[in-house]
């Protein structure tokens, strides 16, 4: 039997964070992982993440994973991949089977860092090949390189269908629409929002009830649904698709906590059946940790935070650090967490539906929980989405305290304000001149800020706005300029594209719209030659 100071079961982004910081503080450390490659879901993630600098905000999630792993090798921290722990036993002793083999080690702690699997739901044809949950799309699309089909229904509008629909849209798939049991939009508004000025509809308080195909899915039936989410008969409308994704939530991965004889509970705000945990992570079983999604689902931020903070407490127990050094560490760890755990969006709020008003006390929008866009009198009720300073200044179309502060960091001139709560608002700061660089337009993880200049010609202004397609736009080019529905409104023309490493792939495009669409021009589609 093979002993080790600190077996890490899971190379994701809680296990590989609590690996390093292990090692750091010197232990002896083995990682876990059934995978052929670690990282877990970072690596589907080309999404850019939410939070403030410590979090990785503004950074693509590939790229977190990439650097997490190099900080891993650089550090010696010893991965086993191909390797599926299969229980977890008394003493802290621990099977995992390798190349077919059963092989035995032995930890003085352990962490299970084994994450979340996806939620699926029965509905008639729901096992024909074309129903595919959003991980496996994510992996096709940004692992393999394949789309996963030309229409996709996305079931789920929480942050995984959001963002996952716009990297369906990205892949050059269409997204048909996003339907959604529950009566509002679950995840960030601003995902939501770009989403919408695609084009791509929104059917709330609808349910799928049937794969339409024998061998494939070759289309979709969906129906409204009761306030008890029972279909209502004469509601149902069949939608042209070929796919059906699938993101209802996450289901924490806690087999081998319950393995290992630990104190369970069923939590409906954290994902299902989770271990408890003391304040530092400790399970009922002494000497046998949980972080991450298996300790409850929260954002990737988050899981890498409560490893790094779980090693710590290890490390302290396994006398290589002070409890002056640990209790400092700790002190940092919980006050990040606790940025990222306010708002709306905090894990305690997880099935809340009540929220009327934000935390500056703005009303919440209900077109755009109810279809995914704002209109122009709701922004009016924004100071940051106001139109009142003449020539190039910043529109923040950001209405939910979402925590996250990169627009603040983004401009060096001070015109962006979020403060030290990073769930506020932004603000913008009218004494400062904005120089029109688009730094913010490309730093926004949600894609919520403008730049627009009614002074740009006369009878004419400009919209600079994100954009992550492919065809880019290039100056001159002529198409149409869509509202925040993806109408189509007037006739626009690329006059700027900006594209700068530091952008990381996120252009910045100015279209010129006729002036009395300043307020309205939201998008661009181009002009498709037949």
């Amino acid at each position: 039997m093979k002993r080790h100071e600190l077996i890490i079961i899971g190379a994701g982004p809680a296990g590989l964070s609590a690996a390093i910081e292990a090692k750091k503080n010197g232990m002896d450390v083995i990682v876990f992982d059934e995978n052929q490659r670690p990282g877990g879901q970072l690596f589907k993630q080309i999404h850019k993440f939410f939070g403030s600098k410590e979090h990785h905000a503004k950074v693509r999630g590939f790229r977190i994973g990439q650097q997490l792993l190099k900080e891993a090798e650089d550090l010696g921290v010893r991965v086993e991949l191909d390797s599926t722990v299969m229980g977890i036993y008394e003493n802290k002793e621990v099977t995992v089977k390798q190349s077919g083999e059963v092989h035995h080690y032995k930890g003085d702690a352990i962490i299970i860092a084994t994450g979340a699997a996806e939620n699926m739901i029965p509905f008639k044809g729901w096992n024909i090949p074309g129903v595919i949950g959003a991980g496996a799309a994510q992996t096709m699309m940004n692992i393999q390189g394949v789309q996963p089909g030309s229409k996709i229904l996305m079931v789920g509008s929480g942050n995984v269908g959001l963002v996952v629909s716009f990297q369906l849209l990205q892949a050059g798939c269409q997204v048909a629409a996003i339907i959604d049991a529950a009566p509002r939009v679950g995840g960030y508004g601003v995902h939501a929002a770009k989403l919408a000025r695609t084009g791509v509809p929104f059917y709330l308080s609808h349910t799928v009830v049937e794969a339409k195909g024998t061998d494939r899915v070759t289309g979709a039936v969906i129906a409204q649904v009761d306030s008890h989410f029972q279909p209502i008969p004469g509601t149902e409308k069949e939608l042209d698709v070929d796919t059906i994704c699938i993101a209802v939530g996450l289901t924490p991965m806690s087999q081998l906590a319950s393995n290992a004889t630990c104190d369970m509970e069923l939590i409906p705000q954290k994902g299902g059946h989770v271990a408890l945990l003391s304040e530092y992570g400790e399970t009922s079983v002494k000497g046998i940790y949980c972080a991450g999604d298996v300790a409850g689902i929260e954002e990737a931020s988050s899981a890498m935070i409560q490893g790094r903070s779980v090693a710590s407490r290890v490390s302290l127990c396994a006398g290589y650090i002070s409890q002056e050094t640990f209790e400092t560490r700790y002190q940092g760890f919980q006050e990040a967490l606790g940025q990222l755990r306010q708002g709306m969006f905090a894990p305690q709020n997880k099935g809340r539906n009540d929220f009327t008003v934000t935390d500056e006390g703005y009303p919440i929008s209900k077109t755009l929980l109810a279809h995914g866009y704002m209109t122009e009198e709701e922004l009016k009720e924004f100071p940051a989405a106001s139109y009142t300073k003449p020539g190039i200044h910043p529109v923040i179309e950001c209405t939910q305290n979402i925590p996250c502060n990169p627009c603040q960091d983004a401009c060096h001139f001070g015109c962006i304000k979020v403060g030290e709560n990073i769930t506020r608002l932004p603000a913008i700061d009218t004494e400062k001149q904005c120089t029109g660089c688009g730094l913010c337009v490309a730093s926004c993880s949600g894609q919520a800020i403008f730049l627009v200049d009614e002074t740009y010609a006369e009878g004419f202004a400009s919209v600079t706005f994100p954009y992550e397609f492919l065809p880019m736009p290039e100056i001159g080019d002529k198409g149409t300029a869509l509202d925040r529905q993806g109408k189509p409104v007037c006739e626009a023309e690329i006059v700027g594209v900006k594209k700068s490493p530091v952008m990381d792939k996120t252009a910045v495009v100015t279209m010129k719209v006729p002036l009395e669409y300043v307020h309205t021009a939201r998008f661009y589609r181009p002009t498709v030659c037949e």
